[in-house]
C-alpha cells in the first residue's frame, strides 16, 4: 500500500512539475508576442492620400495623392500639365517621356513617391522666356512633329539622348530613340532634328 501512494504522490508531482514549467515558459513567450504586436506597423489604407512634394520644371507642388499615382497622372491630373501624352499606358511608346535628374523615364510606369526630392523636366520646362529650347526648334525646322501626339515625348527622349552623348552618328540615334513610338514614319526627320540640335544642347 505504502508502495502505491508513493508511486501516485511521485507522478503527481511530476504533472504538477511539467504543468507549473509550461506555463512558467508561456508567460515570455506570451509578452514576447504582445510587444512585437505593439511594434509591428500598421498597415496603411491604399486609399488614403499622402503627401508628396515634387519638384517639376523648377518649382516645389505639394500634393495630397493616391500612393499609386504615376508621375505621369500627377502631372496631367493633379498638376494640369497635360503635354505628357498618355499614350500606351504600358511604358512601350514614350509618349510620356519626362526628365527625371537628367535621365529620360517613362512616367506611366514611374511612381510619384519614387520622384520626390528630383527635378523633373516636362515638355513645359524646356523652354526659357520667350525663347524654344534648341530641340523644339530643330523639330520646327525639319518638319519632325508628325501627328503631333507623340511630339513632346520625342523631344524630351531626344534631349536626353544628346545628353547621354548618344547624338555622334545616325544609326546611335536611330537607335537610342527607338524606345519612341510613332506612327508617321517620321524618323528620318526626327533623326535631323536632334542632329542639328545636338551640338548646340552640348555648350549647354
Amino acid at each position: 500500500m505504502s508502495g502505491t501512494s508513493s508511486s501516485k504522490q511521485s507522478a503527481f508531482d511530476r504533472r504538477a512539475f511539467l504543468a507549473g514549467a509550461a506555463g512558467s515558459a508561456l508567460v515570455p513567450l506570451t509578452a514576447r508576442a504582445t510587444a512585437e504586436e505593439a511594434r509591428a506597423p500598421v498597415a496603411q489604407d491604399a486609399a488614403l492620400p499622402v503627401g508628396v512634394t515634387l519638384r517639376v520644371n523648377g518649382k516645389e507642388k505639394h500634393l495630397s495623392i493616391d500612393a499609386r499615382t504615376t508621375v505621369l497622372d500627377a502631372l496631367r491630373e493633379h498638376l494640369k500639365l497635360t503635354g505628357s501624352k498618355k499614350g500606351c499606358d504600358h511604358g512601350q511608346c514614350g509618349a510620356c517621356t519626362v526628365l527625371i535628374g537628367d535621365r529620360r523615364v517613362v512616367s506611366c510606369l514611374t511612381l510619384a513617391l519614387a520622384a520626390e526630392g528630383q527635378e523633373i523636366t516636362t515638355i513645359e520646362g524646356l523652354a526659357t522666356d520667350e525663347r524654344l529650347h534648341p530641340m523644339q526648334q530643330a523639330f520646327i525646322d525639319n518638319d519632325a512633329f508628325q501627328c503631333g501626339y507623340c511630339t513632346p515625348g520625342q523631344i524630351m527622349s531626344a534631349v536626353g539622348c544628346v545628353k547621354e552623348g548618344h547624338a555622334n552618328s545616325e544609326a546611335d540615334i536611330r537607335e537610342y530613340m527607338s524606345g519612341n513610338i510613332c506612327r508617321c514614319a517620321a524618323y528620318p526627320n526626327i533623326v535631323a532634328a536632334v542632329k542639328q540640335a545636338a551640338p548646340e544642347i552640348m555648350k549647354g
